[in-house]
């Protein structure tokens, strides 16, 4: 199974990394950074750069996509290479999935319109812009296209793919394995649960 992660200047370190850990600890998965042209691309927060090894045209036909969202969005909206790329492989895909605003990235491809979606919360109501049905869920399946709400999400994405993909048990020892069993000191991690820190959470995002 051959997962491709497209880059871009500005992407949200762990809507990439999240889904990258869960699918690359699974057995015969292949999990591939790409963008146009291969190289070194930094996070959101200027501190972290991951490599893209290959190029979009050395994985035409991926069997997943995961597109990670970040305050580089808009500028990938525009890459037409890379919005090219996204439509033709998703020909082929067996699913196509992002992760927070890289559901803004399939919109823009051409692949939202009348669907189902989610992204972070902030970002809900825009995804009409590119033709969308917001939902506010962690995760939404429309089809071959599986959307998950912010950063965090990705993981929990990742997850349920595999089992899709898979069987539970493959899913369920590949969560045991990376430990994810999320016990967060706060009860903060939603809008619906803490809507007084919505300015000041929005202004973290970027």
């Amino acid at each position: 199974m051959l997962v491709a992660i497209p880059l871009y200047p500005g992407f949200t370190a762990l809507d990439a990394v999240g889904p990258y850990t869960v699918l690359a600890f699974a057995p015969g998965f292949t999990v591939t950074f790409v963008a146009p042209e291969p190289g070194p691309f930094t996070d959101c927060r200027r501190s972290l750069t991951l490599t893209a090894t290959a190029g979009l045209a050395d994985l035409p036909r991926p069997d997943v996509i995961v597109v990670p969202g970040g305050p580089g969005t808009l500028e990938a909206m525009q890459d037409r290479a890379l919005l090219d790329w996204i439509a033709r492989a998703h020909e082929h895909t067996r699913w196509t999935t992002s992760v927070c605003s890289g559901s803004y990235i399939l919109g823009a491809a051409g692949l939202l319109e009348g669907r189902r979606a989610t992204t972070h919360w902030g970002w809900l109501d825009g995804l009409r812009g590119v033709g969308a049905e917001p939902v506010g869920e962690r995760i939404v399946t429309d089809g071959r296209i599986i959307t998950a709400a912010g950063v965090s999400a990705g993981i929990d994405m990742a997850l349920a793919l595999l089992a899709a993909a898979t069987d539970d048990t493959t899913a369920q020892t590949v969560q045991l394995a990376i430990e994810y069993d999320p016990a967060p000191p706060f009860d903060a991690g939603s809008i619906g649960k803490a809507p007084a820190l919505a300015e000041a959470a929005m202004a973290l995002t970027g």
